[in-house]
Formats: structure tokens, C-alpha cells, sequence
């Protein structure tokens, strides 16, 4: 245990040990590589969306050629594919076929393909790309490259999901905060981070920025905590955050501000205004409007933003805005399903008895906030529900008559992770602690429901790869199975084992942050 200082009451339960900040960011980093790198290698290459323009860009743009060229008769920017990396559409044949394991396709860099890609993401953010796609300097085998630049953007989210895990700990009233930190390991986060696709980065920035402006902004209100993490260390996760956040994808700024805006209202206006009254703070924003300035730039400057989609290119193209935010609307329940986990290219949901399982602990935890605290936190966690199913209606509404409804679920992961945050936020304050007895309780509860969804979206989508679907096997669709690089029985139960340790430590965390709560009111 810490030593005190003379004269200082040594902290007790809360803030040592198996729950020190420390401890905590580094399990997190650990548990978190583990699932996401365990996706990466379960997953045949460019079987996640749009993962095959994105390698395309990355690997040209480390080559210099960062946007590519108009080429006559092309749709799309092509750009050059150096040897080892010429590509084949047949790569892909067994897409929306969920009966057809991934067998039939042929291998990336086989001499079979073309040396030449058109990519629909040619005008893209280059940082993305630049941060993971030097791994394909090292080596002219395109498969080897492709599964290094996955698992290294898997360890760069998983880096900015410990932060935030670390910092839902990091306050004496965190007795919730782990049930609603476990959510940021769904399987749809983690199977994004370990692919290539900047959507990836951008879900798990944009959780770091969540809890990171947060609690930088409950740093600037009246109450000192002693579990608060120092003001540098939080302007840090921050700016880096959000940096990243803002040159992901070309909506960044406004998921920036977005959560900007939403965290000083619930953490009130006050602490706001202090923080811009503060001297220090502006170094920091500065390097924020910095990175955010270059997002704007790029976007503008290439044209990003200015494209009109041609009617076959998606339903609703020239539509009115009111009639895409009703249509947004009216599929929520779709959005909602893909958030949880539909993989593939939209192509493999999972059984409907899976989804209830995360349904059952989210609803637990939502209705628990929105009853059981007080008016302010019911509003919190109203708040942040809307914020999740409008706001997306509302960006894809106003933007549906120039690129039709191209909208997805995943693109709005990251407002849909505020809920949990939310609802776990207004239970961990005063008010909620009526239901204190609960917490321990629930966690667990709750946290084994979401280590047996992770384990059965892993094993369905697995079986889905390596055998197909289909229930009774026929001439139709014959038994051809397809193998990751490591045995596919192996990588299941390393990840069921991976998302068994990840819940024995989340309710573990949830035990020790109840003790912190009582050990600061005996404290106190």
C-alpha cells in the first residue's frame, strides 16, 4: 500500500492496488489488444466494410501517392498497387452469402489481380493511414502486411480505450462506472479496432473524449477529489483524443464539439466557464483547433464533402430533408441492431437470443439511472439517449439528397457508448445512492451477460467464416471450410477465456469501487 504523507490520512480501498490508476489503464490495454488483435485474425482479409479501399489507400499513400488519379471511364480515384498487393474481386465471393464460408476466395497478392484499385476513400484524412499503414514498407507479402496493419490500429485503440476505461475509475463516486466502462468493449468496438477501417479509431477516440472531457471538467468545479487524475494528465488524453477524433473521418469536428457541447451541460455550464478562464487550458486548445483546422482544410480542400451521389448509388438521393429524417427515424431499430453487432458487410447478424442478452443489461443499467436518481441525472440519461437516436436522423437527413441514405449503425457508435457512460455517471452521484446496494450486484450480473454475448458474436461469426451458415449442409452450398492463420477452435476459446477474464475483472472493479465510496464517507 501507498505510504502517506505525514501528517495526510492515507487513502483507504479506492485508488490502490487492483484499482490503481495505473493497474487499471494497463488490464484495460491488456484485455482489450487481446479481443480486438483476436478479431483481427479471425476475420478473412477484407471481410470487414470497406477494409479493401481502405488497405488500397494506405498502402499507396506510403508510397506517395496520397489522393490517386481521375482515370477515364473510373467512378472512383484509382490508385497503384505495388507487387504483392495486386487485387482480386474474388477475394470477396462469398459476401451477403452468409451460407458460403470465405473459402472460395482467392489470396491477396496472388499475381491474379490488378496493380491498380479504385478506391471510394482516395480523398480520405491521410493520418489514419499514415499512423497504420507503414507496416507494408516491411514486406512485399500484401496478406502479412494487411493482418500487421490490422493489429496495430487493434493496439492503437486499444491504447485510447484504456484511457477511458482509467478515467470512468477515476473519481471517489465510481461505485457504477464499471458496468457502464464494460460497454466499451462490445464486440462491434473491438471488432472495428482490430480491422482497417479509421472508423475504428474514431469509436475508441471518441470514448477516451467522452470520459476525458468529463472529468477534466468536473476538475474545474468546486469539489476537489483526491481520485481525480491531474489536470495535465486529463488536458492530455484530451487533446490526443481528440486529434485523432477530428482527422478520423470527415464528420470528426462535429463529433468534437458534439461531445464538447453535451459534457458541459451535464457537468454544468460553471465548470465550462472556468476552464476558459483558466490561462493554462489554451496551450491545449490550441493543438485541438490545430488538428481541427487540418481536418477542415482537407475536407473542404479535396472536395470531401461536395460530391452529389447519382441516383443508382443509393436509395433516396435528391430526397427532402424531412423525408430523410423520417426514414432515419423509422429504422431506428436497425441502427440500434447494428450498433450491438451485425458484421461482415452488413451480411451476418447474430441470433436474436444473443441481442437480448445485451439488451437485458444496457436496459438494467438505463432504467435503474433514469428512475432511481434525480431529476438532473434522469435528464442525463434522457439526454444522452436522444443525443444517440436523433442526432444521426437529423446529419444523415440534411445530407440525404446529396449522398442518398448511406447511413449505418457503426457511424453513430460513438454516441450510442455515451448511454451507458451516462446512465453509470447519474447512479455513481449522491442521488443514487439509494440503490448503492445494487451495484455490486448488478455488475456482475451484467457484465456476464456481456462476456457471453461477446463469446457467442465471436463463435457465430467464426462458424459463419470458416463454415458457413447453413443449418443442413447440401449440394447447393457443399462443406468447404476456410481456416484463420491459427486454428479457429483455438482462437474461440482463447476468446471466451479473454471475455471471461475481462467480466472477473470489471466486477471485481465494481466490488472495490463500492468499498472507495464507503472508505471516503468513513473518510469524510
Amino acid at each position: 500500500m501507498e505510504q502517506a504523507a505525514p501528517g495526510v490520512r492515507p487513502r483507504r480501498g479506492w485508488g490502490t492496488g487492483l484499482s490503481s490508476p495505473r493497474a487499471v489503464f494497463w488490464a484495460a490495454f491488456a484485455l482489450v489488444a487481446l479481443m480486438s488483435t483476436l478479431w483481427a485474425v479471425a476475420s478473412p482479409l477484407f471481410s470487414v466494410p470497406d477494409e479493401n479501399a481502405h488497405v488500397a489507400k494506405a498502402v499507396a499513400q506510403l508510397r506517395g501517392e496520397v489522393i490517386g488519379e481521375a482515370v477515364e471511364g473510373r467512378k472512383h480515384l484509382v490508385v497503384d498497387l505495388p507487387e504483392g498487393y495486386d487485387y482480386n474481386h474474388g477475394m470477396m465471393c462469398y459476401l451477403f452469402i452468409p451460407e458460403h464460408s470465405a473459402e472460395c476466395g482467392v489470396d491477396f497478392g496472388d499475381g491474379t489481380g490488378e496493380q491498380d484499385f479504385e478506391t471510394w476513400v482516395a480523398t480520405y484524412n491521410p493520418i489514419y493511414y499514415a499512423v497504420v499503414g507503414w507496416p507494408s514498407l516491411l514486406t512485399d507479402d500484401g496478406i502479412v502486411a494487411v493482418y500487421a496493419m490490422r493489429i496495430l490500429s487493434a493496439l492503437l485503440c486499444s491504447l485510447l480505450l484504456a484511457w477511458a476505461f482509467q478515467l470512468a475509475l477515476a473519481g471517489s463516486r465510481a461505485r457504477w462506472m464499471p458496468f457502464g466502462a464494460a460497454f466499451l468493449a462490445l464486440p462491434m468496438v473491438v471488432y472495428f479496432a482490430g480491422a482497417v477501417n479509421p472508423n475504428g479509431v474514431e469509436i475508441a477516440a471518441g470514448a477516451a473524449l467522452w470520459l476525458g472531457v468529463l472529468r477534466l471538467l468536473e476538475s474545474f468545479g468546486t469539489a476537489d477529489d483526491p481520485h481525480a487524475r491531474p489536470r495535465w494528465y486529463l488536458w492530455l488524453v484530451v487533446t490526443i483524443s481528440a486529434s485523432l477524433l477530428v482527422n478520423a473521418r470527415a464528420i470528426g469536428p462535429l463529433w468534437v464539439l458534439v461531445i464538447a457541447v453535451a459534457c458541459s451541460a451535464v457537468v454544468g455550464w460553471r465548470s465550462a466557464g472556468r476552464l476558459f478562464a483558466t490561462r493554462g487550458s489554451y496551450p491545449w486548445l490550441v493543438a485541438i483547433a490545430a488538428a481541427s483546422v487540418f481536418s477542415l482544410a482537407w475536407t473542404l480542400g479535396t472536395g470531401g464533402i461536395a460530391s452529389q451521389a447519382d441516383t443508382a448509388d443509393a436509395p433516396l438521393v435528391g430526397a427532402s430533408p424531412l423525408v430523410g429524417v423520417a426514414v432515419m427515424i423509422r429504422h431506428t431499430g436497425d441502427w440500434v441492431q447494428q450498433v450491438l453487432g451485425v458484421f461482415g458487410w452488413l451480411d451476418t447478424p447474430l441470433p436474436f437470443e444473443a441481442y437480448l442478452l445485451v439488451a437485458v443489461a444496457l436496459g438494467v443499467l438505463v432504467v435503474l439511472a433514469a428512475a432511481g436518481s434525480d431529476r438532473r441525472g434522469a435528464i442525463v440519461v434522457i439526454g444522452s439517449l436522444a443525443l444517440a437516436l436523433l442526432l444521426p436522423a437529423l446529419i444523415q437527413g440534411f445530407q440525404i439528397s446529396r449522398t442518398g441514405l448511406i447511413w449505418q449503425g457503426r457511424y453513430g457508435l460513438i454516441l450510442y457508448l455515451a448511454v451507458p457512460i451516462a446512465a453509470a455517471w447519474a447512479l455513481s452521484r449522491g442521488s443514487g445512492d439509494r440503490l448503492a446496494f445494487l451495484s455490486s450486484r448488478l455488475t456482475w450480473i451484467g457484465v456476464s451477460l456481456l462476456a457471453a454475448f461477446s463469446s457467442i458474436a465471436y463463435v457465430w461469426v467464426m462458424r459463419r467464416y470458416t463454415q458457413g451458415l447453413t443449418t443442413a449442409r447440401s449440394d447447393e452450398f457443399p462443406s468447404s471450410p476456410w481456416q484463420p492463420p491459427i486454428d479457429d477452435i483455438a482462437l474461440c476459446v482463447l476468446y471466451v477465456v479473454v471475455a471471461l477474464g475481462f467480466a472477473v475483472w470489471i466486477g471485481r472493479l465494481g466490488m472495490l469501487a463500492a468499498r472507495g465510496v464507503e472508505a471516503s464517507r468513513a473518510d469524510g
